[in-house]
């Protein structure tokens, strides 16, 4: 089975935006489910001076920015990845 990449945006406006909420999201799954996952933070995903992007903070889940990205959102995004891995 294939692993989700979750990659978190740890830089200034991130991490001031919430990104160190979004850090603690990996203690919301099991261990079976976090076998399946790797979670990375990142200084920079290259986003933030492009406005069409969106608002900080920003996440990529498997290739995918993903904006404004809330505790409920990112859980919701990996538990739909989890299921496509089925």
């Amino acid at each position: 089975m294939e692993k989700i990449l979750v990659e978190i945006c740890v830089g200034t406006s991130c991490y001031v935006m919430g990104a160190s909420e979004l850090m603690m999201v990996q203690e919301q799954f099991t261990p079976e489910q976090k076998a399946h996952i790797t979670f990375k933070g990142t200084t920079c995903l290259d986003t933030c001076l492009n406005p069409a992007c969106g608002r900080a903070p920003f996440v990529r889940l498997n290739g995918e920015i993903i904006p404004e990205v809330t505790v409920p959102i990112l859980i919701a995004k990996i538990e739909d990845a989890l299921t496509q891995l089925r």
